[in-house]
């Protein structure tokens, strides 16, 4: 055997057959580039040599050569005589655990078995094709990337790219951590912003690479599809809506989620009731990937009003509102009336102050939604003031109820004086006990017919933004295809929100302490209620390339229908088969929307893109908008089309953008009457554009690029609060 081996060019034959399986006898003179008319007795004579040696083998059947077991422990042993003679000293490896290593093959071939499930035989393969290329390397020390880089180039090369895609390291290069660290503006210069930009990036690729199906990641990479908060897709829920009441009964059992938090006690006054309220907000906003709504804000809170003085509950609540204001996107929803199917409901408040039913505290619930927009409009006339939103609920009872009315009018002067509030119209039968978010999100009992377990205390799991436009192109103006890509987009979406459900059941006690929190047997967040979104954008853009800018044509609303009907007939049905709460929307989504027109320009040219902004800054519709023409408001038509009722049943806002002079209060409150009569929107804001100086802490109306006072430049601050 030894005397077999003792030959280089059986040595090679021995090594070709380990490293490209069997081969025939002319693949094995071409391997060892031999001619088969001048070397044909000498490359006979060796490999018989080796088959006597029982070296290797002949395949009949095949009329193919293999290595017998015998055959690879002779190529094994040869390896290892070599690497120990061969290989320089001292050669070492930064390994991943944070030590330094002397170099070792066989960690290579036991990293492709357990990361890449690669077969042990392939393994050593690639594992001793690795050695021979980084040996070859002048390095004084190696490092775990440089080595898994350089696997990764092998698996390539031998198309294994399966096995390459698991084995794929996740994270940020070193120029962009160093760009990320070295930055020297607000966002990014604070030590836990870095942390968590870097751990953002490297969830976003492990969703991409491991959680996600190829078509899937590679739908939301192309532009096909847009899938919002991808670093938090298997770890948080997009919105929570909470249940103050739940907190006021129980307290907040914090001992439970973390060993060095105190647990507080129900609330037993109304600062006490408020600090609960903020330590909800805190604590959830760890385990939410964008917003949360205090639904019912006032009506739950009227309890702890109750024989306190005004200027006391003011104070309080300022205070509220200035912690509120460091919790992102916090919404409080506010009651103009005490709803019927609340007013019955036995009311949680201080024990001292036993009440039998919230219908008993209508005084104050308006009082404190009086002082809630008292201190918002004081501070919106220094500076804009956009966290927390504020949902100003409108009810058929609203106009009958003259302390209402007189909320609604000071609502509406909010809206005039630099102020952002959402009005929530709620006059329509079988809406009155819809919920809407600050985002536009909505729900409904839909679920289960009961407004506190379908609308309370759970929320939007997530939602995936469905590229319109990009299937207009590609269907080439076909209507038919069009319905049938568009079927395709919305399974992939589907599916999409059902990994993340799964990943969130699975794992919701561990990653959701707060949310998950149990009382009396029940937990807090209904996961399982929680709806999944599916938002539709560029429906304008979509429509024009289509038919341009004809939208009043006979085929452009028979075409609408059409979506509106496929995109309702597939969400019912998955809703019905495994999907539960699969909800279409029309939200505003910046990201997706800047996003995939800017991939769609590219891959088609700005001659072929329909798109809305300017060809500096394009992007799709995710909105209605309604432009105001004195006192005339002039919607959208596509938009505003009674036939996408059903597209919106997840959500949509309306965004009513309005000049930058003085409004009058009693004119923009008509105006909201005709938008949501005439036009019958459910939810709608005002937009104007605002700048604030710094410097001498005052606002304007318009976008301005010198201080009107001081002069400033440098210390003005635009807010544009049309999304889109």
């Amino acid at each position: 055997m030894l005397k077999a081996v003792s030959s280089s060019l059986r040595l090679q034959i021995l090594n070709f057959l380990f490293d490209k399986g069997p081969l025939s006898y002319t693949e094995l003179m071409s391997s060892l580039k031999m001619n088969p008319s001048r070397d044909a007795g000498r490359f006979a004579y060796h490999l018989k040599f080796l088959l006597k040696a029982d070296l290797i083998e002949a395949d009949v059947e095949t009329r193919k050569y293999c290595l017998t077991d015998l055959g690879k422990m002779v190529i094994d042993v040869a390896d290892r005589i070599e690497r120990n003679a061969s290989k320089p000293k001292g050669v070492l490896v930064r390994a991943s655990r944070s030590a330094l290593e002397e170099f070792d093959a066989n960690r290579i071939a036991s990293s492709l078995i357990k990361e890449a499930k690669m077969p042990a035989e392939l393994a050593q393969k690639v594992a001793k094709e690795a050695e021979k290329r980084l040996l070859k390397s002048k390095t004084k020390y190696l490092t775990a990337p440089l080595v898994r880089e350089v696997v990764n180039a092998i698996l390539i090369d031998k198309g294994l790219e399966e096995y390459r895609h698991r084995l794929t390291r996740l994270g940020l290069p070193v120029h962009e951590v160093s760009m990320l660290v070295e930055a020297r503006n607000p966002d990014s210069e604070d030590a836990k912003t870095i942390r968590e930009t870097a751990g953002d990036a490297v969830l976003r690729e492990y969703v991409l690479l491991k959680v996600f199906p190829r078509d899937i990641a590679d739908a939301h990479l192309a532009g096909s599809l847009h899938i919002s908060n991808l670093s938090s897709w298997i770890t948080r829920p997009n919105e929570v809506v909470h249940d103050l009441r739940f907190f006021y009964q129980n307290g907040l059992d914090l001992e439970k989620i973390n060993a060095f938090q105190p647990s507080f006690s129900p609330p037993h006054n109304l600062e006490s009731a408020l600090s609960t309220t903020i330590n909800v907000l805190i604590h959830s906003a760890k385990e939410i990937a964008e917003a949360q709504t205090l639904e019912y804000f006032n009506v739950f809170l009227a309890p702890f009003a109750r024989e306190v003085d005004s200027q006391q509950i003011k104070d309080a609540l300022q205070l509220f509102i200035d912690s509120a204001n460091q919790c992102a996107d916090t919404t409080l929803s506010l009651e103009l009336t005490i709803p019927n199917f609340i007013a019955d409901k036995p009311a949680i408040g201080p024990k001292s102050k036993p009440i039998s039913k919230y219908g008993d505290l209508a005084e104050e619930a308006q009082l404190l939604a009086s002082l809630i927009l008292d201190i918002l409009l004081e501070q919106s006339r220094i500076k804009p003031l956009l966290n927390p939103r504020i949902v100003v609920k409108i009810r058929a009872e609203t106009f009958a109820d003259e302390r209402a009315k007189a909320l609604l009018l000071k609502a509406h002067n909010l809206a005039a004086n630099k102020g952002l509030v959402y009005f929530a119209c709620l006059s329509k039968k079988g809406e009155e006990e819809a919920s809407f978010s600050g985002l536009g999100h909505k729900l409904t009992p839909d679920l289960n017919g009961d407004w506190e377990t379908d609308t309370l205390r759970t929320g939007c799991l997530g939602w995936v933004a469905v590229n319109l436009p990009r299937i207009s192109y590609e269907c080439e103006k076909d209507e038919a295809k069009f319905i049938e890509l568009l079927k395709e987009r919305l399974e992939m979406a589907a599916r999409a929100l059902e990994i993340k459900y799964a990943a969130l059941k699975q794992h919701a006690g561990k990653l959701l302490p707060f949310l998950m929190q149990n009382a009396n047997g029940d937990h807090y967040f209904r996961l399982e209620n929680s709806s999944r979104l599916i938002d539709l954008v560029g429906l304008k853009e979509t429509m024009e390339s289509f038919y341009g800018k004809n939208l009043q044509d006979k085929k452009a609303s028979h075409f609408l229908e059409s979506i509106a009907e496929c995109i309702s007939d597939f969400t019912h049905k998955a809703s019905k088969r495994r999907v539960r709460r699969l909800l279409p929307s029309i939200l505003p989504n910046k990201e997706a929307s800047e996003r995939l027109a800017e991939l769609d320009i590219d891959r088609y040219g700005f001659g072929k893109v329909k798109y809305s902004g300017t060809r500096e800054r394009p992007f799709y519709s995710t909105i209605n908008t309604i432009q105001l023409h004195g006192s005339q408001a002039s919607p959208e038509p596509q938009m505003t089309d009674p036939t996408l009722t059903k597209t919106r049943l997840g959500g949509a806002l309306t965004v009513i953008e309005i000049d930058d002079t003085e409004q009058v209060t009693d004119e923009l409150l008509s105006k909201t009457k005709q938008a949501t009569e005439a036009c019958a929107l459910e939810f709608l804001t005002y937009s104007r554009k605002l700048t604030y100086c710094a410097n001498c802490k005052k606002s304007w109306f318009g976008l301005l690029h010198k201080c009107p006072s001081c002069s400033a430049t440098g210390a003005l601050t635009l807010y544009d609060r049309l999304t889109y």
